[in-house]
């Protein structure tokens, strides 16, 4: 049997997985949560697809994400990352991505966590969108334009509106799942 899905997911098997098992789903983990807005950031002007097949090069050459390691990274490690064919190699993303590094664990110490930063914008619910066509998903909205802000104010870099939307739905924040897929709460599962 065919699931419905969102129609960007039907393009190969990697999106589907995506798709199905991550996208829209609340996430709360820190290292999830930071790996999320490393890889939103190196998107910036490439496909997700293109990110998805180099995820696994990224855990790798990110120690996994462990935020602590890469807010630690020197100008040596840069050029290590800068190297690496199995990633995105753009310096000004990279750099951009140990600084993060360092703002994110800022963050985590004023407000507990990351995650409680994050997601008291949303007063801890995601919000559930209800499109009934792809073309009606935003790129951004006026909460990510004001999380998006915040960010940049704290130092963040490669924070953009609609890097924080796209964000935003890879970690739950927001249901952006077509009415018609089943992964959408009011889906009947077909």
């Amino acid at each position: 049997m065919t699931r419905n899905r969102c129609e960007w997911a039907q393009k190969n098997e990697l999106m589907a997985k995506y798709h199905d098992e991550e996208w829209g789903k609340p996430l709360y983990d820190e290292q999830k949560l930071f790996e999320f807005l490393i890889l939103e950031g190196m998107q910036a002007g490439l496909s997700w697809l293109t990110i998805l097949k180099k995820r696994e090069n990224f855990r790798l050459a990110y120690d996994n994400f462990d935020v602590r390691k890469v807010a630690a990274y020197d100008q040596h490690k840069v050029e290590e990352l800068m190297s690496d064919s199995g990633i995105i190699r753009n310096r000004q993303k990279i750099e951009a991505s140990i600084n993060n590094a360092k703002h994110f664990l800022e963050v985590a110490e004023e407000f507990e966590s990351f995650n409680q930063y994050i997601w008291n914008f949303v007063h801890h619910q995601p919000i559930v969108n209800r499109w009934v066509k792809l073309s009606e998903l935003p790129a951004k909205t006026e909460l990510s334009d004001i999380i998006s802000a915040d960010l940049k104010r704290r130092g963040f870099k490669f924070v953009g509106s609609t890097i924080i939307y796209a964000h935003m739905q890879a970690t739950g924040m927001v249901n952006d799942h077509l009415t018609t897929c089943f992964c959408h709460p009011e889906s009947k599962g077909t």
